[in-house]
């Protein structure tokens, strides 16, 4: 009930206010229960609140959506003798013995029985010498916990336990117990007491339903009320099996909930961005068509397909916002390259952003040897460009030069573009949020939103991509350039390392190049690791006949180019590197890639890695080399690895092995991360949720933004990058 609360005047800005009937004429307004915050709740001082802020719990409202991560069932009592390893249950019985021993550590052994003829250990790692003396012979123990198989049967291990007084008659729970995220300095008893005064503040139906009716009912929806009094409080006869899978209709009405909210802030972010104006980019196609004239290869029809439609969007007056995402080596950067030449047709400026000084040079490099033929020098601008070279591209760009390209110091104040038409962000999921949100800010001075190109490498699962990136019109890039060699890829352990030496060593002698990827720079005590620098000595003793690089990120950018440019010249046979060679980097006569601690590293990651080598027209190869033994995890992405080279499929997999949160990482999104949904178990609910995020913003626009309000509130402009 709301008068449980204390009073106070501080409000939750990131929650969105609670509608309520009209008050009656006089009455002091309504408050609003769920925007309080939870220092108003009984027992939440100081401490506390600080404990809840860690769960990112503020307002009553967080109360609501803290959900349990499972369910105990303390409604019934197990009888001892029907006990099986595994089950999770109550039971209740008189103490038979005590004892206190060692075997290795300080133990305590409780013996119970319950007249079912059986006995249940309950064993004691720690306690203290009072608890010891409590449970004593002739004392009634109700207890729950996890059955295990013992020396002398059945147990528990540090179980939870109450003691009944004789002839007490102890009433069973008439619901699951809910077990919820708890953090340190805020246990679970005192954490299921929060909850319970917060659900006394739930409103009525009609004051907490955001939903129209007309749109829960075709979906079988139940009302939102009703789902959290359910998931907070299942009654004894719940599908457990369906709420510990998150399953349950009660879960999926606040996961479609919650995946609505987060669909609709990007919709109405996209809405919000066309509102501005964008220069329509028109040009006349020469400078396209002097590129494609005298380029050594043809598009694909997909470069040509996804080329037409970043083409049209630019031509219109309100701003691009347009995704590509194209397998490694599918042939972006070309795609990128004409985008940026009809921008340059109509007179206007382009900024090419990439997260690394490597991959930004090499396409600064690409550019200028594409782009020099037609009377264009695209300006280079990064981190290492300092003194008079830096002035001299800061004034470029003021004067309107066509074309940059550089790193996150693009995005740095005092870099000024007058003429900013669009910006291409390349492996988008590297910047900070407000990194691109400020290149975009940049074309303001023209009085005109610039068009956005966003490219990555790292195909984005069908299901994620509907849910990040609804703000953004997607385009894919799925057809390799002719002429790519097929990669076969292998696992094998540590101990075969001889063998994969002997393979580079024939690779060497038969004129091709190879790489050893490598994690770590240094040697580490703490990981299993070897070290690039190691890695590099070895392959130098063991390979006499073969140059051998190393490159990694603690290199000087001149001594990291110089090696890059001695292999891609073939003047080194293998380069140790650490993983900056993860994208970018292009030397068709690479045909060998072995990857170090393979186990170690995500699927994208590997994907990217492997796409390193088969650019060329001969046979190539990845060994994924792994230290046994193998978490099972590990031994799914090796095996998603050997079975396929399609990047869409190892996304999937990714998705389901990680998660979106790390799939996209925390910086991509700034956000995404859900309190209910999970974007991989509840891809079914997508389709529907897009159909509801149009009913919403068409008819019910008002609802539309209590509903954004309530589930992500004040961080809904991380999306506007």
């Amino acid at each position: 009930m709301v008068p449980r609360l204390k009073s106070t005047s501080s409000r939750c800005s990131a929650a969105e206010p609670l509608a309520a009937a009209p008050p009656a004429a006089g009455a002091p307004p309504p408050s609003a229960p769920g925007l309080a915050p939870v220092t108003q709740l009984p027992g939440v001082g100081p401490a506390v609140a600080a404990a809840l802020e860690r769960l990112g719990i503020r307002c009553v409202q967080d109360l609501w959506f803290h959900l349990p991560l499972r369910y105990e069932d303390r409604t019934r009592l197990t009888p001892i003798g029907a006990l099986r390893i595994g089950m999770n249950c109550q039971v209740e019985g008189v103490v038979q013995a005590v004892e206190r021993g060692f075997r290795g550590r300080p133990q305590l052994r409780v013996v119970i029985a319950d007249g079912s003829g059986a006995l249940l250990t309950l064993r004691f790692f720690h306690f203290s010498r009072g608890q010891a003396q409590q449970l004593a012979a002739g004392l009634r123990l109700r207890c729950f916990g996890e059955i295990r198989h013992g020396f002398h049967g059945p147990e528990i291990v540090h179980p939870q336990y109450q003691r009944l007084a004789p002839g007490a008659e102890v009433v069973l729970e008439d619901r699951l117990t809910p077990v919820y995220p708890t953090t340190e300095g805020l246990g679970q008893r005192r954490l299921v007491v929060l909850v319970a005064h917060a659900l006394e503040c739930l409103p009525d139906d009609a004051a907490l339903e955001v939903l129209p009716a007309a749109l829960r009912k075709p979906l079988g929806l139940d009302s939102l009320r009703e789902a959290l009094l359910l998931v907070h409080r299942p009654p004894p006869g719940a599908d457990t099996a369906a709420l510990t899978a998150g399953r349950h209709p009660a879960q999926q009405r606040l996961a479609f909930e919650e995946l609505l909210a987060h669909h609709l802030s990007l919709r109405r972010l996209r809405q919000q961005v066309r509102a501005f104006a964008a220069p329509a980019l028109r040009g006349d196609g020469a400078l396209r068509a002097r590129l494609l004239a005298g380029l050594p290869f043809a598009l694909t029809g997909a470069q040509e397909r996804v080329a037409a439609e970043i083409v049209a969007d630019l031509a219109r007056p309100q701003a691009m916002l347009r995704l590509v995402q194209g397998d490694v080596g599918s042939g972006k950067t070309v795609v990128a390259a004409l985008a940026a030449l009809a921008a340059v047709e109509a007179g206007w400026q382009v900024a090419l952003a990439a997260p690394t000084e490597l991959l930004a040079e090499q396409h600064w490099q690409l550019l200028r040897s594409w782009l020099e033929p037609l009377g264009i020098e695209p300006v280079w601008l990064a981190g290492k460009v300092l003194g008079r070279a830096r002035e001299r591209a800061l004034a470029a760009i003021a004067a309107a030069a066509p074309l940059t390209v550089g790193t996150h110091a693009l995005m740095q104040e005092g870099v000024r573009f007058p003429r900013l038409g669009l910006a291409i962000i390349d492996e988008q999921h590297r910047f900070g949020v407000h990194q691109r949100l400020s290149l975009g800010e940049k074309g303001r001075a023209a009085g005109t939103l610039p068009h956005q190109l966003v490219l990555t490498a790292t195909p984005i699962p069908r299901t994620l991509a509907m849910s990040a990136y609804a703000d953004l019109d997607v385009s894919v890039i799925d057809e390799l350039p002719p002429g790519r060699s097929a990669v076969t890829t292998v696992a094998i352990p540590d101990t075969r390392r001889a063998e994969v030496i002997a393979r580079i060593r024939a690779a060497c002698a038969d004129g091709r190049q190879v790489y050893w990827v490598c994690t770590l720079i240094e040697e580490s005590e703490q990981l299993a690791a070897q070290a690039a620098e190691v890695v590099f000595a070895e392959l130098t003793q063991a390979l006499p006949g073969c140059a051998v690089g190393l490159v990694h990120g603690r290199l000087k950018p001149a001594a990291k180019q110089a090696t890059m440019d001695a292999f891609k010249a073939g003047a080194l046979r293998v380069l140790v590197a650490t993983t900056v060679i993860e994208v970018g980097v292009d030397v068709p006569n690479a045909s060998l890639m072995v990857i170090e601690n393979a186990e170690r590293l995500g699927l994208a990651q590997l994907h990217q890695l492997r796409g390193r080598v088969g650019r060329g027209s001969t046979a190539s190869s990845c060994v994924l080399l792994y230290q046994a033994p193998l978490s099972q995890a590990a031994r799914e992405r090796l095996k998603v690895m050997r079975e396929t080279a399609d990047g869409f499929r190892i996304a999937e997999k990714d998705l389901e092995l990680r998660g979106p949160g790390e799939v996209l990482g925390t910086r991509q999104t700034g956000q995404l991360a859900f309190r209910v949904a999970d974007l991989a178990r509840d891809a079914d609910l997508l389709p529907a949720v897009q159909q509801a995020a149009d009913t919403m913003l068409r008819d019910h626009p008002q609802e539309a933004g209590r509903l954004v309000g309530r589930w992500i509130g004040s961080a809904v402009r991380y999306a506007a990058a």
